[in-house]
């Protein structure tokens, strides 16, 4: 009873700490890496090209058969010279047998074949990596939308705080007369809407975190994230120009990766056809034996069977040359294919290149702007603090209609919100060309 009374109590300890905990982001990224589907699928086809390997491997081996087989057969013999028919006698018999064969050049067919499956491991494994990246991008904005969320929830609590002491102070002011009843209904409003602002924002950190807690595969009842120190963000860019990113992404990233090594693929496909051109030769080993056996009506003529067999022994060994000389022009369509092929895999290279060097050039230029747009924020919301704090003032002094203060409130909301955006947005595409550069470090 108290061996289940600790375990119970641990279980539950144990469930009380996964709620309370907030998941970082390096952890939101392996977590998600860890029960993607997509991945899980990747990791399955990587474990195919190295079987794939291993089967080819297997073509430099010897293949070696064991074989036996039997028969029955009854029947009599006719003697022209006595004009007797014999008796018809019944005989069982069989023969057993080994034999191998290995191949000893076709070309370098088999050799060129292990290389593809050398390949098709590398080539999986960038699948694999290209597919794990796309996810820690998702996942990394999806961490950002939910810290966004929350700096957006806490503006709009602030500013209900804020219309809640306002409506306290009309309160007294109408009491006191010095503002009609219409002006303390307007400060009232203005709560509302301020308090309908925190639901909204409210609303949008749920679903926040719900895309999130759903990109990690795990329950979004008291999920949290661990907040970033994006505060103050640099306003410096980390690199001069696109040109400087994609130098450096031209050896990291693993479509580019993957074009290479299809370029690989097709000069040993090249290779291969070319090897139709080759003779091919063939060694081969054997042993076989057999034995018989004498059905007549008063028994089974017998023989010792392993003396049947060591006195029926043959053994030898041989070879095969195949020469090729005309098979209808297939070799030379194969190969043409192949070539083709080349020139594809080489397209596709530098359409890789050339996508990549376009993307990461609009990366750039959306770093660029993101920043011009965020100091242009904290410009704003600067100016609109000391406006609203002078607009406050004049309302207190009566020198300012509730019209005119609610449209300085006004802009200082929007103004904060605008840097909120401004500054998550020049977060996260930065992180997006750190990303491209190989240089993203997640904490």
């Amino acid at each position: 009873m108290k061996t289940k009374l600790i375990l119970f109590v641990a279980f539950f300890t144990a469930i009380a700490t996964f709620s309370q905990k907030k998941w970082t982001l390096k952890e939101c990224v392996n977590q998600a890496l860890d029960k993607n589907i997509s991945i899980q699928q990747n990791k399955l086809n990587l474990e195919i090209a190295k079987t794939d390997l291993k089967s080819s491997k297997g073509n430099f081996l010897p293949t070696v058969s064991a074989n036996s087989g039997g028969n029955l057969s009854a029947g009599s013999n006719f003697d022209p010279v006595t004009n007797n028919r014999s008796a018809s006698t019944t005989f069982f018999g069989g023969n057993v047998g080994v034999s191998a064969g290995i191949t000893v050049f076709n070309g370098f067919r088999n050799l060129n074949l292990y290389k593809q499956a050398e390949l098709g491991i590398e080539t999986s494994k960038l699948d694999l990596a290209k597919i794990e990246n796309d996810v820690s991008l998702f996942v990394v904005n999806g961490y950002l939308n939910v810290l966004f969320a929350k700096e957006n929830l806490e503006v709009a609590k602030v500013q209900a705080e804020i219309s809640k002491k306002q409506i306290s102070a009309a309160n007294d002011r109408f009491e006191a007369g010095t503002i009609a009843k219409g002006e303390l209904l307007n400060f009232k409003s203005t709560a509302a809407n301020d308090l309908q602002s925190v639901i909204t924002q409210e609303n949008a950190l749920d679903l926040a975190l719900l895309n999130l807690a759903q990109l990690l595969q795990v329950p979004v009842n008291n999920f949290d994230v661990a907040s970033l120190d994006v505060q103050s963000p640099s306003s410096d860019l980390l690199y001069k120009n696109s040109s400087a990113v994609y130098d450096k992404s031209l050896t990291k990233m693993p479509e580019i990766k993957r074009a290479k090594l299809a370029i690989e693929n097709a000069d040993l496909a090249i290779a291969i056809s070319k090897g139709s051109y080759l003779p091919t030769i063939t060694s081969s080993v054997f042993a076989n034996s057999n034995y018989r056996y004498i059905i007549k009506p008063t028994g089974i003529s017998t023989g010792n069977f392993f003396d049947q067999l060591d006195g029926n022994l043959g053994y030898g060994v041989g070879f095969n040359v195949s020469v090729p000389i005309f098979n209808g022009f297939k070799t030379d369509a194969s190969v043409k294919r192949s070539k083709i092929n080349k020139e594809i895999f080489e397209t596709r290279l530098e359409s890789e290149k050339l996508n990549l060097k376009q993307t990461i050039e609009q990366a750039f230029l959306d770093v660029k702007s993101s920043l011009k747009a965020y100091e242009a924020a904290k410009i704003s919301l600067e100016a609109q603090k000391e406006a609203f704090k002078n607009a406050q003032e004049r309302y207190n002094y009566g020198v300012m209609t509730l019209f005119d203060f609610d449209l300085v409130r006004t802009r200082l909301v929007n103004a904060e919100g605008a840097m909120i955006r401004s500054k998550y947005d020049y977060v996260f595409k930065t992180k997006v060309l750190q990303f491209y550069s190989g240089e993203l470090i997640l904490e």
